[in-house]
Order: structure tokens, then C-alpha cells, then sequence
């Protein structure tokens, strides 16, 4: 009986090790590759994006330019769990949720105030190695708009 539980035991450590090694895909640095990206001119550029885990939340850094062409940095803390937590740094947007769709895809929502201004989705590859991640909003005219950036990991 010992034996049985020790097995067991062991098993679900390694189903949680494995559960954890999944959802932490997307931790790490990430680099914009412009090449491979559809961008908007004259709107943000995210250029390198660092994901670490702190506890039970993930602290994402952003470093780029903003729609000027300015250095712009910004920082969020939060859970992937669909709920709002604040921003700082970025003076457009006071909010961002992301919500896990399945190990390898996040939705996130951008907000100012209770205006939603993008939506979008995060997708990592296959092999952990690249991300892609597609946004859309509208500008000020109400025009739609829609970018991809592709980033590798570090």
C-alpha cells in the first residue's frame, strides 16, 4: 500500500511539473522581428517584451517607442485569468486583461477607463520559439485597425 502511494505521489508531481513547464511558455524576453510583422505606422511599437513570473502572477515589461517614435516603457502584473489589473507607463491605457485560451494561446484586452481601445490575441509556436501577436482597434476616425507583430524568444 506504501509502494502505491508513493507512485502516485510521484506521478502527480510530474503532472504538476508538466502543467507548470506548459503555462510557463511564454516567460522569458521577447524581440520584436520586424521583418516578419505587419505594423501600423505611426502607432506604438513594442520592441522587446519580458514575461517572469512572480508568485502566483506574471509581471510583463514593456520596452519600445510610442506613436511619436519616443522610448516608451510600461509595466503590468497580473493573472491570465480575464480580469483587469492596472498598467503603468503608458498613458493611452490605465488596464489590461489576459485570459489563457489553451497552453499556447492568451487573449488580452486593452482599456481606458471602461472603454475597450484593442483586443487581441498571443499566440507562441509549436516550439516555443517565436510569438505572434495579432491586435485590433480603431483610431480616432472610427476606422479599424489590425497589426501583427512577431517576436523571438531571447
Amino acid at each position: 500500500m506504501k509502494a502505491k502511494a508513493i507512485v502516485t505521489s510521484v506521478a502527480l508531481c510530474f503532472v504538476a511539473v508538466a502543467l507548470c513547464f506548459a503555462a510557463d511558455g511564454f516567460i522569458g524576453t521577447w524581440k520584436l522581428n520586424e521583418a516578419k510583422s505587419t505594423l501600423i505606422s505611426g502607432t506604438p511599437k513594442n520592441i522587446t517584451v519580458v514575461y517572469a513570473a512572480m508568485g502566483d502572477t506574471i509581471k510583463v515589461t514593456i520596452d519600445g517607442t510610442d506613436a511619436a517614435g519616443k522610448p516608451a516603457h510600461s509595466e503590468w502584473t497580473g493573472k491570465f485569468d480575464g480580469k483587469d489589473y492596472p498598467v503603468t507607463g503608458d498613458s493611452s491605457s490605465d488596464a489590461r486583461s489576459v485570459k489563457k485560451v489553451d497552453d499556447h494561446t492568451l487573449a488580452f484586452t486593452v482599456k481606458k477607463g471602461d472603454k475597450v481601445l484593442t483586443t487581441g490575441r498571443i499566440v507562441l509556436s509549436a516550439d516555443g520559439k517565436t510569438r505572434t501577436v495579432t491586435t485590433e482597434g480603431s483610431d480616432s476616425a472610427g476606422k479599424k485597425l489590425t497589426a501583427t507583430a512577431v517576436y523571438d524568444k531571447q
